[in-house]
Parts: structure tokens; C-alpha cells; sequence
């Protein structure tokens, strides 16, 4: 419409049915459009909502490990690591020291580091492992994002439910057919 005075933009919108809506208000002049207002908010909030929906919410786990472990718990440990991964979650593992543990840290670097060799097709180490006070941590990323797990695991769903079962209608004829000879041996 071009440059128009208040008067004559409030008049047109009255005429039109619609809003007066000042989408610029630091340029020179404003910039106004003709528009239903409460239609505009709606949409806006309904293309908001779209992007919560979509957003991935990165979850952070925590494995809690000791430097003097048992082999069959880091065993155990590693497995939930692993489990983390796969669903697309970040695994955040804290090696804690108690007493003269403290003047040892490179007993919890050299596990840390063993656990990210040991998980090194899921994920990758995002933070190098750091002492921190009496714990010492360090984060491994997945390689796949927390989506492309979802889906992996919803398509694995769906082929397990398609896979044909066996049928177990032989079974009740050969069971039915053992019982009758074992009727007529004990007759005899």
C-alpha cells in the first residue's frame, strides 16, 4: 500500500474487518499490516509447539564407578554404558576416590580410558577424563543421535511383531497319539 497515514490504516482495517498490526516498530516509517490478529497468534503458537514436539531432549546418565572395581562389576558397568549409548544418551562416568585412593588418580584415568576403548563403536569421548576434587569424570557422546536410535529401535519392533510364529497344531495329534499307545501297552 506504501506510506499511509494512521488515520487512513486504521480506516482501511475497520473497512476490511481485520487488525492494525505493527510488525516492524523500529524502522522509519513503522511497518503496520492489515491482519486477523487472533488468527496470527494462534498460527504462531501452533509453529512454537511444532518446534518443542521436534526438539531432541539430551539426557545425560550417570555410571558411577571405583577405582579397585571387581572385573565382573565393570563388566555389568560397561553393559549399562553400552545400553546408555544405543538409546542415543550421554553417559557421564565418575570414578570416586575415598582415603589414600586420592593419591592415586591414574588408577581412575587408566579405567576411564579403558572404558571408552571398550565402547569405542558406540561413542566417543566428548570430555577427556578431569579430577575434580575427590572424583575424577569424564563424558562419552553416542555416535548416533537420540532420534536415529528411536527409530532403529520402533523398526526392529515392527520386524519382530511381522515374523511368521510356527505352528504348534502337530504337537496335540503326536501327544494325542502317544497316549493312545500307552493305554493300549498298558492294557496288554
Amino acid at each position: 500500500m506504501g506510506i499511509v497515514s494512521i488515520n487512513d490504516a486504521l480506516r482501511l482495517a475497520q473497512e476490511a474487518d481485520l487488525d492494525l498490526v505493527e510488525v516492524a516498530p523500529m524502522a522509519r516509517p513503522p511497518v503496520c499490516k492489515l491482519m486477523d490478529y487472533g488468527k496470527f497468534k494462534y498460527e504462531a503458537a501452533q509453529k512454537e509447539r511444532e518446534v518443542r514436539r521436534n526438539q531432541t531432549n539430551v539426557i545425560i546418565k550417570e555410571m558411577k564407578l571405583r577405582p579397585k572395581i571387581d572385573p565382573h562389576d565393570y563388566a555389568t558397568k560397561k553393559g549399562h554404558v553400552e545400553r546408555f549409548l544405543k538409546a542415543g544418551d550421554k553417559v557421564k562416568i565418575t570414578i570416586m576416590f575415598r582415603g589414600r585412593e586420592q593419591s592415586r588418580p591414574e588408577l581412575g584415568y587408566r579405567l576411564l580410558q579403558k572404558l571408552a576403548e571398550d565402547v569405542q563403536e558406540l561413542g566417543y569421548v566428548e570430555t577427556n577424563p578431569k579430577q575434580d576434587g575427590r572424583n575424577m569424570t569424564m563424558v562419552i557422546g553416542p555416535h548416533k543421535k537420540k532420534a536415529e536410535a528411536k527409530a532403529e529401535r520402533e523398526a526392529q519392533k515392527a520386524a519382530a511383531t511381522q515374523e511368521p510364529q510356527p505352528e504348534h497344531s502337530d504337537l496335540g495329534n503326536i501327544e494325542a497319539e502317544v497316549t493312545q499307545e500307552d493305554v493300549q501297552a498298558s492294557e496288554a
